[in-house]
């Protein structure tokens, strides 16, 4: 009797271990770091949480009528019918559903949640949106394992570059995606320079409780554009987001969310010191082609041509 049983006990304990890894590897993309995956984990479990608060576009700086956010933004990446984008940290998709159905764009969206991604593409499906919007579970830290290379006009990160554990990182992998002449657009919120002496320590313990709570490395502006400098992009603007003040959240969303799943609740509002400011960075990948005359980007593509020797097919 036993000789029957252990067979069978070893090959229920094999598909049981089959079944283990193949949940594994369905769960963890490959060359995923287990920080992106973090965050992945932290998406799934607040997920429904972040729909019923935030609705489709998870942004915490944000208009009262979210369309006047997403036309701005739409506006501030050029946005015109026929382009390609890809959405690095793209949520359930709202914003990428935005810009294909109003703006004629298709959209590549990426994001390491696996349950948002499996939510936006039943969302994608519903609203027709097929073969516009790509939902795409991935690290985009390694883009260029998911997509083809240079095949974007623009790159843009909406309140999702902050999750990066490695900022140069996630930069280099968006300059690869780009086409020459590409965009990078970055809406985020960056360390607060403190205006008393006094203030830096309360910034730092604030940033370190965002970080702590949302799986978040808030950046450092100057060592953000040091990276993005360094890798070759063109600054094209860094700016605050222009969004008149009549038309400002004010943030209060954020709080219904903390109140919903204390996380990160702050209990005296009245006396918290907000460490962050929201900035948008727009950056070009520089297009050098003498046979056509683009060479507006004189100084930084003559450092690479005399400096780093590239050659001119490589700009």
């Amino acid at each position: 009797m036993n000789s029957y049983l252990f067979p069978a006990a070893a090959v229920l304990l094999i598909l049981a271990g089959l079944f283990v890894l193949h949940r594994l590897r369905r769960l963890r993309p490959a060359g995923t770091s287990g920080r992106a995956e973090a965050v992945g984990d932290f998406y799934d479990r607040h997920g429904e949480a972040f729909l019923q608060v935030y609705g489709d576009v998870i942004q915490a700086f944000r208009t009262n009528e979210v369309s006047r956010l997403l036309d701005y933004q739409a506006q501030a990446m050029g946005l015109k019918p026929g382009m390609r984008l890809l959405d690095a940290g793209s949520g359930v998709c709202g914003p990428a559903a935005w810009f294909a159905t109003k703006y004629s764009v298709t959209v590549d969206a990426v994001n390491i949640s696996e349950v948002q991604t499996l939510t936006a593409a039943d969302r994608i499906e519903r609203d027709g949106l097929t073969g516009k919007v790509n939902s795409i579970r991935g690290d985009y830290h390694r883009l260029p394992q998911l997509l083809p290379e240079s095949s974007y006009d623009v790159v843009y990160f909406l309140e999702s570059f902050g999750h990066s554990p490695d900022k140069g990182a996630a930069i280099r992998s968006a300059w690869q995606m780009l086409k020459p002449g590409g965009l990078l657009y970055i809406k985020d919120l960056f360390a607060r320079e403190a205006a008393l002496p006094g203030h830096s320590r309360a910034i730092r313990e604030n940033i370190a409780r965002i970080d702590k709570a949302y799986h978040y490395q808030v950046g450092d502006v100057y060592d953000v554009l040091r990276h993005l400098r360094r890798q070759g992009f063109i600054l094209s603007s860094l700016k605050t987001v222009d969004i008149p003040l009549e038309d400002f959240e004010n943030l209060s969303i954020s709080n219904q969310f903390q109140d919903l799943t204390g996380i990160n609740r702050i209990d005296q509002l009245q006396d918290y010191l907000f460490p962050v400011d929201f900035f948008e960075i727009s950056c070009i990948k520089p297009w050098y082609d003498p046979g056509k005359g683009d060479n507006r980007y004189f100084f930084q593509n003559l450092y690479h041509l005399q400096v780093l020797k590239t050659p001119v097919n490589e700009l």
